[in-house]
């Protein structure tokens, strides 16, 4: 992913993934992984501590103490 420099990076991969999710490509109970997105970003732990509390803020994922962040299911 190419950053836009006028945009803060956490917004630019928070806004990718609410996209991969609405998209279904990311269905619910999906993992979303923290080291992962790391890797894939190429952002350090506390960017991607600012991406996840953002999507769980929008009820797009939550997280379960000790076993990671998963997309929600909206349908129920």
């Amino acid at each position: 992913m190419e950053f836009d420099p006028t945009r803060p990076k956490w917004r630019q991969i928070r806004d990718e993934i609410a996209r991969k999710i609405e998209s279904g490509e990311y269905p619910p109970g999906y993992l979303i992984s923290a080291v992962q997105l790391e890797r894939d970003f190429g952002v350090a732990r506390a960017t991607v501590q600012k991406v996840t509390a953002a999507l769980r803020e929008d009820g797009l994922i939550r997280t379960e103490t000790g076993m990671g962040s998963f997309v929600t299911d909206r349908t129920k």
